[in-house]
This record gives structure tokens, C-alpha cells and sequence, in this order.
């Protein structure tokens, strides 16, 4: 990306941004749960601030080998770690208070890691998350980049905007690089002289049109699938898909 534009200030509303990743026993949004977790704050200059956390959980149930071979915790490793009880309240509780103090929580795909932490919530009685808002670079990456060929995942994100990505799948390491890319990528979609919509003019404006174009992305997949698959049905919602 070039050097001018990584150095364009961005609006005082990204002045402080969360960045949020799980890792976790598989892709069943409504099912797998959560091994790992991280938040992290981050200034607009995309340094590290005081107040972020990690967690390694006992999920509760056994860590499927293929979920083990991408981020390296086998039941071994959780054994003894805090049960998913006392830690998703834990999670909960530091989203939320980054929302009650009017930052942005940025996870890329953030679809995943919010659906799998909303039904962990509902698997222990808990309220689910009272939402601020959320910046999701891979919603944003496919809106404004429609055409770029390619991956989309967090690692071609990372090598498109020359984010280091070192440790991927480590869930502190994936969201200050998901942290890295969202805070190049939206000094990417301020430069635009002719953006595929304006640049927000905040954080809520940033995250209801992110709604838009989540609905919109996943309209246009099942579209696609269903050239293959005629029933596939869409499965809308962003943050947290709605499955019910």
C-alpha cells in the first residue's frame, strides 16, 4: 500500500479500536465452542493499550483433530484450564465493556467469532451481547475491493495491505493483525477520491452499512450456490447470523 496513504490520519471515532478473535473446536456456528479467545485495544496508530485479555478454555467437550492441527490446543493443553462457565461470562463482560465506553470492536469475520460466542452464551443462560459497534474488515474488504482476485481470508488480507502475520491461528497474534489490516484497509477506503459509497462519518454509520453489505454478500452467495445446490438457503445477520 503506499507509504501516503498509511500515514492519512483517520476520524477521532477510530482513535480507539478493540480487536477481538476466537480459535475453536470447528465451524458449527450454533455447536463448537470456543478454545481460545483474545481482546485486545489498539490506537489509531496500531499500538498495543493497556486493558486487553486472552483466554485458553476448556470448551467442554473434546477438540476435534482437525480443529487441533490449526491452532495447536489439544485436550492436554486444556485440561486444567478455566471451564467455558467461568470464562465466557468473562468474554461477555469485555466486549461489553468496550461498547459501553463507545469503542468499536473490530474481528474479521466477524460473523464467526460473534455467532459462536452468542450461542456460548445461550449454552450457559447468559445475556447475550448488548452490541455497540463492530468493524468486520472482511465485510468491508468485499464491498469496497468487489473485484480483487483472490483469497479472502485473513492472511491474503494481511499480505494485500503489509500486515505481518506471524503466529495465524493464534488468537491474540489474528486479532492485532486483523487490527493491523482494518485500520489499512479503511486509510485505504478514506483516500478513495470516488469510494463505492462515502466514507462513514462514524462508527454506527460504519456498522449499519456494514449490515448492508453483509445481507448483500451473502444474497449474492447463495445465488451462486444455488446454481449447484437449487435449496441452499442464505443464512442471514451481522453480527450474529440468525439461525433462530
Amino acid at each position: 500500500m503506499n507509504e501516503n496513504i498509511q500515514k492519512l490520519e483517520l476520524p477521532e471515532w477510530l482513535s480507539t479500536i478493540a480487536v477481538f478473535d476466537t480459535e475453536t473446536t470447528g465451524l458449527d456456528l450454533r455447536g463448537d465452542r470456543i478454545v481460545t479467545a483474545s481482546i485486545q485495544r489498539m490506537n489509531t496508530a496500531g499500538e498495543i493499550l493497556p486493558g486487553g485479555k486472552d483466554w485458553v478454555i476448556n470448551p467442554g467437550i473434546p477438540i476435534p483433530a482437525i480443529a487441533s492441527s490449526v491452532h495447536g490446543y489439544y485436550d492436554k493443553d486444556v485440561a486444567d484450564a478455566p471451564s467455558a462457565e467461568v470464562s465466557i461470562p468473562e468474554i461477555l463482560d469485555s466486549i461489553n465493556a468496550c461498547f459501553s465506553e463507545g469503542i468499536p470492536v473490530l474481528a474479521y469475520n466477524a460473523a464467526y467469532d460473534f455467532t459462536i460466542l452468542h450461542y456460548e452464551a445461550k449454552r450457559y443462560g447468559l445475556h447475550p451481547i448488548e452490541f455497540g459497534n463492530v468493524i468486520d474488515p472482511l465485510v468491508i474488504d468485499k464491498t469496497i475491493d468487489k473485484y480483487r482476485k483472490g483469497k479472502r481470508t485473513l492472511g491474503a488480507a494481511a499480505e494485500r495491505y503489509n500486515v505481518s502475520l506471524d503466529n495465524a491461528h493464534t488468537a491474540k497474534d489474528d486479532a492485532i493483525a486483523a487490527g493491523h489490516v482494518g485500520l489499512a484497509m479503511l486509510r485505504f477506503f478514506f483516500a478513495q477520491d470516488k469510494p463505492v459509497v462515502p466514507f462513514p462519518t462514524s462508527a454506527q454509520e460504519l456498522h449499519d452499512l456494514q449490515v448492508k453489505w453483509s445481507d448483500a454478500i451473502e444474497a449474492s452467495y447463495a445465488k451462486w450456490r444455488q446454481t449447484d445446490v437449487p435449496d441452499y438457503k442464505p443464512v442471514f445477520g451481522w453480527p450474529v447470523k440468525k439461525f433462530d
